[in-house]
């Protein structure tokens, strides 16, 4: 994992640039060498505005101009000559912000087609391909590196499982990184758990608690069983066994997060340990070489891991490709049912 590697273990760009003119210019006024001589009194008695001594035109009578012209200028905003751009001066809204924000490849909720491809593509025939299923999605560990989740969810990633926890006491060092990036890219995210079987499963179950954060919208967290022949844990325990420490690690997780667990299992281990039970929880089955019809006969499923050799943009090396069961609309239903 992703769970086939777990096999070995805004601001607004709105910007002024208008420059605030008078509605209607100043009137300008000639200066005429012939313009009437205003009596000194009616000139001392007239308040002339330093910086706007206007003088009337011919045709202009003196009397007027004493008051109209000079109220006019007070009337008319001032013109700042210093505001006012030069030919060599770009306008401020031809200046671009200095950290302008990046359009968002995606939008909330919408499914994505599958763009993925496989470096090891299998037939599964006609009625069965992956191809026909309406929403995609991908599982992910440290394994994938540094993932870069929008682009990833334009390829087709409409959900992803992420590696959390395995055994009481290791954490996946991407976790944290991936739970929050995912988010933030618009994919239904949920976390898993690979089941140690050399420690108990309450131990598991508070580890996987106290890492991964109950919080709106999570897809129901996963119990990862399956045989692992390069763990240092060699136990082997009876099926039943198996099943009741199943059992304690999916109640005290269904207790804290309010969702029923799902589980997922490759053949063998399912083949050993499974078939049969468990009819109430939700599957996610691995099947790379042939549909869950034939590898799990007559088993209900809700995701089907079909490669564990997926390419995409996004994601340097293999990822495991997902699909879900149903319709676009029947994933809403199910997320809306089973989401945290």
């Amino acid at each position: 994992m992703g769970l086939s590697d777990i096999m070995s273990s805004a601001p607004s760009k709105e910007t002024t640039a208008s420059v605030t003119r008078p509605a209607s210019p100043v009137p300008q006024v000639e200066i005429a060498s012939t313009a009437p001589v205003v009596p000194m009194q009616a000139a001392m008695a007239a308040p002339v505005p330093q910086a706007n001594v206007l003088v009337a035109p011919p045709s202009v009578p003196a009397e007027i101009v004493t008051e109209a012209p000079v109220q006019m200028a007070m009337a008319a905003p001032r013109i700042e000559l210093d505001n006012i751009p030069t030919p060599d001066t770009k306008p401020i809204a031809l200046i671009a912000p200095s950290n302008p924000m990046k359009a968002t490849p995606f939008a909330p909720g919408k499914i994505y087609g599958r763009r993925f491809g496989d470096a090891k593509p299998i037939n599964f025939g006609r009625t069965m391909s992956p191809k026909n299923f309406a929403v995609h999605g991908v599982d992910v560990s440290r394994w994938q590196g540094e993932i870069d989740w929008p682009k990833l969810r334009t390829q087709g990633a409409n959900f992803a499982y992420i590696k959390a926890t395995d055994g009481g006491d290791h954490l996946d060092p991407m976790f944290k990184k991936n739970w929050r990036e995912a988010e933030a890219a618009g994919l239904k995210r949920g976390a898993y758990h690979f089941f140690y079987w050399c420690r108990t499963a309450g131990e598991q179950a508070d580890w996987f608690i106290r890492n991964v954060p109950k919080v709106p919208g999570a897809l129901p967290p996963v119990i990862d069983v399956e045989y692992n022949g390069e763990s240092s844990c060699k136990r082997r325990h009876s099926p039943e066994k198996i099943r009741e420490k199943m059992q304690v690690f999916m109640d005290k997780l269904e207790r804290h997060y309010g969702q029923r667990p799902v589980i997922y299992t490759a053949p063998d281990f399912y083949r050993d340990n499974l078939r049969g039970h468990f009819q109430d929880y939700p599957f996610w089955l691995r099947a790379v070489a042939e549909p869950p019809s034939k590898v799990y006969p007559g088993r209900n499923w809700v995701f089907w891991q079909y490669s564990g050799s997926g390419l995409s943009h996004g994601v340097d090396g293999k990822i495991d490709l997902n699909v879900f069961r149903g319709s676009e609309a029947q994933w809403h239903q199910w997320v809306s049912r089973s989401a945290g």
